[in-house]
């Protein structure tokens, strides 16, 4: 549409015609805010139009939604900028485009609800998948009550504490936005005060100490570093203290150095013997470690065990350089 100083109508496309179900005769020598029964009798476009030619600015992406008469609710995208000519005394006019965007805003709404749905989805599967996991250690610990045999009772313990020790890390991701990046440090803190909760007896004097760098991780990282911590505090659990000392003490170290970092899981117990059967435990924690691209390295003595994560640019990437002895 052409529009003169006054915003009169000069011309009009076909297409304009036909989109608003008008009529010439309807339309040339009317100002712009008449046509349609006023419905363009906007204040802000009005202001926005008269300031175009004294000022030789542009009107860009204005966008009006409301009902229009013949073609109901629409959403109409405006713009309009001065028309030069070379010829001198030739009256300045004003070229308005206007872009139906009505089936766009359409499109865009329902992505916006199925993106709102898919977060609310997002945020519900973690505290199903938790009170699912409960359940199922409820089960199996029932069951292990139940059963005769004694080395039965010992596997389905074991699996209790692999379910719980799952259970814990999705607990501690539940109250993370999916995708945020996680502080390790409080991550970890949190894991192994559930840990403690959960898998140290009254009588039983061990202390879990964590003592983490400033680091984040991803959701995904964060979760596979979890389940590392928790086998590996399972397995000092079960091993480390057998003598019945006091005094355990199992430390969680998270140290960042530079673009990797190195986790390294150790207790002051009695040692792991030097052909241990490598059995769940190793597995898992190697498999994890080959997905975080690290490294496991560990060293034992009567002293204790200490193994170690390291990720890095000094890491051989998905290598395994010792594997874990344990018997769990």
């Amino acid at each position: 549409m052409v529009l003169d100083q006054d915003l009169c109508v000069v011309a009009a496309s076909r297409s304009f015609y036909l989109t608003f179900k008008l009529f010439r005769p309807d339309v040339r020598g009317r100002p712009v805010y008449e046509l349609n029964d006023g419905q363009w009798n906007i204040p802000e476009l009005r202001l926005l139009l008269e300031k175009i030619l004294p000022t030789h600015s542009v009107m860009e992406a204005y966008e009006v939604e409301q009902e229009f008469s013949g073609i109901g609710r629409r959403s109409m995208l405006l713009n309009a900028r001065r028309v030069v000519f070379g010829e001198r005394n030739v009256a300045p006019l004003i070229l308005l485009a206007i872009e139906d965007i009505t089936e766009r805003r359409s499109v865009e709404r329902k992505l916006a609800e199925l993106m709102k749905e898919k977060e609310t989805l997002l945020l519900e599967v973690p505290h199903r998948v938790s009170n699912s996991l409960q359940i199922i250690a409820s089960i199996l610990s029932l069951k292990a009550q139940t059963v005769q045999s004694e080395e039965t009772r010992l596997h389905l313990q074991d699996a209790h504490r692999r379910v719980m020790s799952v259970a814990a890390v999705q607990r501690q991701l539940q109250a993370t936005r999916h995708l945020e990046r996680i502080e390790v440090g409080p991550y970890l803190t949190r894991l192994c005060e559930a840990l403690a909760a959960s898998m140290i007896g009254e009588g039983r004097s061990i202390e879990l100490k964590v003592k983490a760098d400033n680091g984040t991780a991803t959701s995904n990282e964060a979760a596979s570093i979890g389940l590392i911590v928790t086998e590996l505090v399972i397995n000092a659990l079960k091993h480390a203290f057998v003598d019945g000392r006091t005094g355990g003490l199992i430390i969680i170290a998270y140290d960042v150095t530079g673009p990797g970092w190195k986790l390294t899981v150790s207790d002051n117990g009695v040692g792991q013997p030097e052909k241990a059967i490598a059995g769940l435990g190793t597995s898992i924690v190697e498999a994890l470690s080959k997905q975080l691209e690290a490294n496991v390295e560990i060293s034992h003595a009567l002293g204790g065990t200490t193994v170690s994560i390291t990720h890095g640019s000094k890491a051989v990437h998905g290598a395994v350089v010792a594997r874990l002895p344990t018997a769990a």
